[in-house]
């Protein structure tokens, strides 16, 4: 009869180790706060907070603007193949053109004084991305576990919800992170073609025809960080709502 072995134990970390790993958890948070502070500062320091309210509202006007009009039509086209085959062509044709052929275009429609074409313009940029990939949360599902709901004669409702909804997740938040860059981006241009000159895009074109460039440059991080906040902030949301993601449960070990 063998001896039971020693099971050796684990030291525990020491306070240095301790301090380390308490720094990685906090350290995000001190880098958003401290982005945020810096926005803040460089807006209010540079160009008036006025400027940078101005094409934020249009950001977030537009992207909900978007992001609600992309989610409604993924899921009626994803209902009917017929509707979802005829569609998906000109979205793809649509999102390929520049959003500077579409701006004049939506000024002329809704007036270059409307805070609403600002909106426009940064929802039509949203809303492409947002529908293509949520069509394909709603349609890839798995056969198996679609046949197993059939069996049980569960409704389409039912299924949309229990089934492709939590399926197309995934998806949404995926487009959702490009859409926050996105609509950064489609502010900034339409702040080019409106004639409020109190935004950031003005504000730019004005420094850089001046030869400020510190001014420019500095605008440009201004926006950038303001993205990344953003962006940061929909990955929040997407941990909180889809905790079951392999790729979230390896970020957390």
């Amino acid at each position: 009869m063998t001896a039971p072995t020693a099971v050796s134990a684990r030291p525990a970390p020491g306070r240095g180790q301790q301090a380390l790993d308490r720094l990685r958890y906090y350290l995000p948070t001190l880098l958003v706060a401290g982005l945020l502070l810096l926005a803040w500062e460089l807006a209010a320091r540079l160009f008036g907070i006025r400027n940078a309210l101005s094409t934020l509202r249009s950001a977030a006007g537009g992207f909900a603007l978007g992001t609600g009009l992309g989610l409604a039509v993924a899921l009626i086209t994803a209902r009917w193949v017929t509707l979802r085959q005829a569609m998906l062509p000109f979205a793809i044709a649509a999102n390929s053109v520049p959003i500077v052929a579409f701006a004049p275009i939506l000024f002329n429609w809704f007036g270059p004084s409307n805070p609403f074409s600002w909106m426009a313009i940064v929802a039509v940029i949203v809303f492409f991305p947002v529908m293509i990939n949520t069509v394909r949360g709603l349609t890839l599902v798995d056969p198996r576990a679609l046949e197993l709901m059939r069996s049980y004669a569960a409704s389409d409702f039912k299924v949309l919800f229990a089934l492709r909804i939590p399926n197309a997740l995934p998806f949404v938040f995926s487009a959702l992170r490009v859409a926050t860059v996105l609509s950064m981006i489609g502010a900034v241009v339409a702040d080019f073609f409106g004639v409020d000159r109190l935004t950031i895009g003005k504000y730019i074109t004005q420094e850089s025809a001046a030869f400020r460039f510190a001014n420019t440059w500095a605008a440009i991080l201004l926006v950038s960080g303001v993205g990344i906040v953003f962006y940061w902030l929909v990955a929040f949301v997407e941990r909180m709502c889809t905790p079951w993601q392999v790729s979230v449960r390896k970020q957390e070990r």
